[in-house]
């Protein structure tokens, strides 16, 4: 079975071996206070930094899932409220989460559509952190370098919080522009769900030690006290991040994955309009994202076409929330290989 879900999605075939390597090595028994888990650890957050081009003075952190992030930044970061952006399933919950911590968080919805218009929103001068989701996986939109620059010039003191979840590891991101940056290694990494990272600034430390929370599992001033031992406050997820370090040392860097992603992301956004029923969600190229396309249909046809997909040996990613019927989704992440892509064109052609 090819796979196109969007996660969890498809894994590098290397990870078989790496797999077969970790029990051989007794990975899978080892001790996360062992001298041999922090020094894989070690050259996980080193490839980290140097494959994704992370800052050296950002700190990286290893978490349970992206979701786990959420209840980390509202409990031991933000001290009373953010405004949180969002156009669809994800965003929305994370404002949600955010919401009940804290109930003076603002949320606007934004159409899909369109690019977020900052001066059309009543946001506070003093507000503490702006969220933003990078990837909007359940429409299948993203998020300007332009907007997020506004956002950092109009609120100089706010910390700028982003969902990466399903274009972390695949596109470039211009990680100096944000102060907390959140995603998981089952989309662009190419691994089995998880495993969480959550990447944080200089500024989004400070602001966390004004809180001084310690006393929580998953409190950030404990992470960032433990990570500097290469290690975690709780036992952690030690094959995965065994695997995660034997990945990023076999990718290239990620400027060739970001010119590979949004090379084949063009070409799936010229492609789809050429199909007879169905059509682009996303028209405007502005927001349309590049690691997850999404494709719309009359529900009859959706039906269709997931049937006929599973008898040809191809697994489409469903639609997500209100768009579960009328929708289908394409992960366009780097473990998914040429063959695999003019598959499923040839296949969607004869539809």
């Amino acid at each position: 079975m090819i796979t196109f879900n969007v996660g969890p999605s498809k894994i590098y075939p290397e990870v078989r071996n790496y797999l077969t390597e970790a029990y051989d090595n007794h990975i899978l028994s080892i001790s996360h206070r062992s001298k041999e888990f922090d020094t894989f650890s070690q050259k996980c957050l080193e490839l980290m930094h140097e494959k994704l081009q992370i800052p050296a003075d950002y700190t990286i952190l290893y978490t349970g899932s992206a979701t786990e992030s959420w209840e980390i930044i509202a409990q031991d970061i933000v001290s009373k409220s953010t405004v949180q952006f969002y156009n669809g399933e994800f965003g929305k919950k994370w404002f949600e989460y955010a919401h009940y911590i804290h109930p003076e968080t603002i949320g606007y919805k934004y159409n899909e559509s369109e690019e977020i218009k900052l001066n059309s929103y009543n946001i506070p001068s003093d507000i503490e952190m702006l969220g933003f989701t990078l990837n909007e996986t359940s429409t299948g939109t993203k998020v300007s370098d332009k907007v997020i620059k506004e956002a950092k010039s109009t609120f100089p003191n706010a910390l700028i919080s982003i969902d990466t979840t399903s274009c972390l590891g695949g596109i470039a991101i211009d990680f100096k522009l944000f102060d907390i940056i959140y995603g998981s290694v089952q989309k662009c990494f190419g691994l089995p769900a998880g495993l969480g990272i959550l990447i944080l600034s200089p500024k989004a430390i400070e602001k966390a030690k004004t809180k001084n929370i310690t006393g929580r599992y998953n409190s950030v001033l404990k992470m960032v006290d433990q990570i500097q031992k290469f290690q975690t406050n709780y036992t952690p997820n030690v094959l995965n991040i065994y695997l995660l370090s034997r990945v990023l040392a076999q990718i290239t860097s990620i400027s060739d994955i970001n010119n590979l992603i949004k090379k084949r992301a063009a070409d799936w956004y010229n492609f789809i309009p050429t199909l007879n029923g169905f059509y682009l969600h996303i028209t405007n190229k502005e927001v349309q994202s590049d690691t997850v396309i999404t494709v719309g249909a009359s529900e009859e046809n959706i039906i269709k076409i997931k049937k006929e997909a599973k008898i040809a040996g191809i697994e489409l990613g469903s639609g997500y929330g209100s768009l579960k019927n009328t929708t289908f989704r394409i992960a366009n992440f780097p473990a998914i290989t040429d063959a695999e892509i003019n598959q499923l064109k040839k296949f969607l052609s004869a539809i």
